[in-house]
């Protein structure tokens, strides 16, 4: 039986661009290293974060060699692997190569909106075509479908490599049904972070985080201290974040965090389109905080 590896903080990392729209290898190396050096406990690769849906197939294999290369097995590193047709994330996980992979990220179908049943099917035919450990991705905001508590705990005791749910319904007793009656070998991610304290206080093991790529130290310290039982610090640190949590979001994400990464002078603030810069009054809001934030 497979136990999930995917626990503390988790980066969902961005893919910074050059003013031309390339991909910044060179900003994406120095990133990577920053969140190893800083508390990161695993990255989440090909993901949300990291505007999947615009990168090319060459794009996304440099990426991935670049991260296990810099990487070097120092971290666990999790993948993303899904979509609304799932025969053919069966054949992507049958065909595509994953060495150096440690788990599957895979999101609801989104547009499609299936039922239930439809949901549990998707995710048991995507589970048999791979050993490697899979982690859930709930997030009806984006999908237009939720995964309701009854279906993950079905799939958690069903199919022995999925073995965690990245939880971003913002429903805490939905939260809250599925670690009640989940197996032990099944874990909750918080996928908001926002929420994360809350959810990890009811018995989360970790995030998939936006705003670790900015702070990863501070954010992993609250992670770490609450999962060892320090609510009360480990609350200091959420309540310090809350105002840059909002900003992050109001122009859609990973508008929010390539601003604030901007800012920091780590990365170019380039997303590639549909998607565009967080506005400048958003942009003026979040350099404020991240002075008041990082140390002098």
């Amino acid at each position: 039986m497979l136990h999930n590896i995917f626990k503390g903080l988790g980066i969902a990392l961005v893919t910074p661009f050059t003013s031309d729209g390339q991909i910044d290898y060179e900003s994406l190396k120095r990133l990577i290293d920053y969140q190893i050096n800083n508390g990161a406990d695993f990255l989440c690769i090909m993901a949300t974060t990291g505007e999947i849906p615009t990168l090319t197939t060459e794009e996304k294999q440099r990426i991935k060699e670049l991260v296990l290369n810099i990487v070097q097995g120092r971290l666990p590193i999790l993948m993303g692997c899904g979509g609304n047709n799932t025969s053919a994330v069966v054949e992507e996980l049958q065909k595509n190569d994953f060495d150096g992979i440690d788990g599957i990220l895979s999101i609801c179908p989104f547009y499609n909106k299936p039922t239930q049943e439809g949901l549990f099917k998707h995710f048991e035919a995507i589970s048999k075509a791979t050993t490697l450990p899979i982690v859930l991705y709930n997030v009806p905001g984006r999908t237009g479908v939720n995964m309701e508590a009854e279906t993950t705990i079905k799939l958690a005791h069903e199919c022995p490599n999925i073995v965690a749910i990245k939880e971003a319904s913002g429903n805490l007793k939905q939260v809250e049904e599925i670690i009640k009656n989940k197996p032990s070998n099944f874990d909750v991610i918080s996928g908001d972070d926002a929420l994360t304290y809350q959810i990890i206080e009811r018995g989360a093991t970790g995030v998939i985080s936006v705003i670790g790529n900015a702070f990863p130290k501070e954010f992993s310290n609250m992670v770490h201290l609450e999962l060892k039982g320090d609510y009360e610090n480990a609350l200091k640190i959420h309540q310090n974040l809350t105002d840059i949590f909002d900003l992050l979001f109001i122009d859609g994400n990973p508008a929010g965090i390539k601003a604030t990464l901007s800012e920091m002078g780590m990365i170019e603030n380039v997303l590639r389109l549909p998607l565009v810069p967080a506005r400048p009054g958003t942009i003026q809001s979040i350099s404020k905080l991240v002075k008041e934030l990082l140390p002098v």
